[in-house]
This record gives structure tokens, sequence and C-alpha cells, in this order.
């Protein structure tokens, strides 16, 4: 057994214990691992051990190594959940089963320009910047509901959830404690909300998914940019 396929066990029974100490219906919680940075060959043997749901921050990146691992495990659901630009959200509705990172005006309008055209039913999340960080991208708490409201009504998009990353320097149970809130405004049931530092407490919080990347795969490889 691999150590990411060791690791995948102990994260999922941690997430098991999360649930019956928060009181939740078991597998209520779905784990998201984080592959960004890793290669085909780091993240099959996570996949041979029957994870199907996986996260990456760049079109360009996932673009690389995704499609080959789709045609064998044509199962896999796919997400983004770093910041997507405008010029790739062509590439994005092509390979990506969930975006998670829908923040402002001009992205919800390319996106539902992409998913008319490709005929593609993707599922959206809101991005909300619940620490109003201003290098991170995501809309500001105070905007979130009304922009979900702009998402449907305007864009005709389908959100079924919202996302945030807490601040690194901050306590995270406040910052999910308002994204729930805001879910609840938007009449939204589906927090994506916890990664691996955090992940359970996002679940006492009500996370119905969790992005989890470094406890499962280790140390990332060091960036070329």
């Amino acid at each position: 057994m691999s150590d990411a396929v060791d690791n995948l066990n102990q994260v999922q029974s941690r997430i098991e214990d999360a649930e019956r100490q928060a009181q939740r219906v078991a597998r209520s919680t779905q784990l998201v691992a984080v592959s960004k940075t890793f290669d085909g060959d780091a993240i099959r043997p996570v996949l041979e051990a029957g994870q199907r749901i996986f996260g990456e921050n760049k079109v360009q990146e996932a673009q690389g190594k995704w499609p080959a691992l789709k045609s064998e495990f044509a199962d896999v659901c796919l997400h983004l959940i770093g910041p997507l630009q405008s010029n790739k959200a062509r590439d994005a509705v092509a390979l990506f089963d969930v975006i998670e990172t829908v923040d402002r005006e001009k992205i919800a309008a390319e996106l539902a320009k992409e998913i008319a055209r490709q005929e593609r039913a993707l599922r959206l999340y809101v991005q909300v910047n619940t620490g109003s960080e201003p290098q991170k991208a995501g809309i500001e708490p105070g905007e979130a509901v009304a922009f979900v409201q702009r998402c449907r009504d305007v864009h005709g998009l389908a959100i079924e959830g919202l996302m945030c990353i807490p601040p690194a320097d901050e306590n995270p149970g406040p910052h999910f404690a308002l994204l729930e809130k805001l879910a609840k405004k938007a009449g939204l049931d589906k927090l994506s909300m916890g990664m691996s530092g955090d992940y359970e407490t996002a679940i006492a919080f009500g996370a119905t998914s969790v992005r989890v990347g470094s406890a499962i795969f280790g140390t990332r490889p060091r960036s070329n940019d």
C-alpha cells in the first residue's frame, strides 16, 4: 500500500469520526482529494483505492494529466477549486465537472455561455472571501447572496453551494459559521469548506465537502512558477 493510500484511509476514518462527534449523518461529507502539483503516477494509486472525487487549482495543469486518467477511470468527478480566468472558461467547462470558484459577473457570464455552447451540466459553487483578504479570490460576504441571485436570474446558472478558504492565520470556525449563514440566506445546502488542517472543524460547522490535499498526498512538489 502506498503512503498516499494509507493517508487516504486515515483521512476517511477521521471524517467518519468527525461526523459522529458532530452528530452528522454518516457519509454526509464528501472528500475532495486535492491533487494539484501531483502527476498521474502519484494520483493513480489513490484512484485504484476507490477515490473518485479530485480537486485541481489550475486548468492548464489539469489538462496535462486528467484526460488520460478520466479515460481510464470514467466515473471520476473533477472539481476546479482555484481561481478561474475568463479566457480559460471554455477549457474549464470541457474538463471539469464542478467549478467551485464562481466569484464575479464576468466569470458567471462566460460560464453560462460555455455551458450552453458545450451542452454540459456542470455543478457550480460561489466562492466567498470570508476574510475580505485583498489578495484572495472570492466575492465579498455582504455581496454573496445578491450575487447568487444574479447568477440564477441573469445568467441562468444553477448554483448549488458556497465555498470559502479562511485566512491562514485565523480561527476558521467563525468563517465556516459565516459561510453556513450565507448559504441559508441564499437557499443553498452545499458547503465546500475545510482543508487538511481544519477539515474536522469544518465538518462540525456543516461542511458537505472538504478539500484535502497534503494530508493525503504529502508535501507538494515545489512549483516552477
